[in-house]
């Protein structure tokens, strides 16, 4: 087989996994934790042992769909930090973000983070932690990253911008995640209490020389 063989092949493989994922977005949209393997298949017309192939288990599928969010999700909050605004009201837009995320699309979230609540038959040994965790960390690596890219934290910046990183991405998804069950307030009110909660010693820290600022 060619290099020419291999790449058509390869790209009709991508697409075909493209098509797969779209497919069990709209289960997932539709069902939420309760998204089977069966449903899925079903819904790209094909049989699960295909689907199987494609992504070995449940879990593989939800490793596949985890990645597709976030990925989408980590280029939005990095364009919120990016915006030409006060720092504050970067802090505001990216916490916002995530919040609006979570709020225009529950099913997903919950499947993401609460795949236990629609357990099928045959999903037995689906670990909630084991998937849902690295989503978070990775999270919490890439916000310590802007973090330290953009603010003067003096000895120790690196360490200190970690803890913060996941810091701040735990207090988002513990905060959304209540809000979301609960809707105790409006989306805007818990965007300026969260801020206000970061803004002690953020607020004091000096930009880097030569950077945008965080």
């Amino acid at each position: 087989m060619d290099t020419t063989q291999r790449t058509d092949q390869q790209r009709s493989a991508d697409r075909r996994r493209r098509e797969l994922l779209e497919a069990a977005d709209r289960v997932v949209l539709r069902d939420g934790p309760g998204a089977s393997m069966n449903a899925i298949a079903a819904e790209a017309g094909i049989t699960k042992p295909i689907l199987y192939r494609h992504f070995g288990d449940k879990g593989g599928l939800y490793a596949a769909l985890a990645k597709r969010h976030t990925d989408a999700l980590l280029e939005a909050l990095r364009a919120a930090l990016d915006a030409p605004a006060e720092r504050r009201e970067r802090v505001e837009s990216t916490l916002d973000t995530y919040l609006a995320a979570i709020e225009a699309r529950p099913q997903v979230y919950r499947f993401l983070m609460h795949p236990a609540e629609g357990g099928q038959p045959g999903d037995q040994g689906f670990d909630v932690g084991k998937h849902s965790a690295p989503l978070l960390r990775r999270m919490g690596e890439e916000l310590a990253e802007v973090i330290e890219e953009r603010v003067d934290l003096g000895p120790g910046s690196q360490q200190l911008a970690r803890v913060w990183g996941h810091g701040i991405v735990g207090m988002m998804h513990a905060a959304g995640d209540w809000w979301l069950g609960e809707r105790p307030c409006p989306r805007a009110e818990l965007v300026r209490s969260l801020a206000d909660l970061l803004w002690g010693r953020l607020a004091a820290a000096g930009d880097k020389i030569g950077g945008p600022g965080f």
